[in-house]
């Protein structure tokens, strides 16, 4: 990465806030242009499979909790 490529693309962490922001629907149309024009979509796939990931195995924890819970 050279020094001038920072201000053509996005941080990771802006990526990661984009993308949880897709998951809830609530992305502003200016960000959706920034995507577009700044984002690389390789990182928004990775970043997208890693949360969706991370959604499914924390809800199957949860899921496991309460029935553990319930005596089930």
């Amino acid at each position: 990465w050279a020094m001038g490529n920072w201000s053509t693309t996005m941080s990771l962490w802006a990526t990661v806030c984009s993308v949880a922001a897709s998951f809830f629907g609530v992305q502003t149309a200016k960000n959706r242009q920034r995507d577009f024009t700044q984002g690389k979509a390789a990182h928004f796939i990775v970043i997208g499979v890693v949360m969706t990931l991370l959604l499914v195995v924390g809800l199957v924890m949860i899921v496991r909790l309460v029935l553990r819970q319930a005596g089930v």
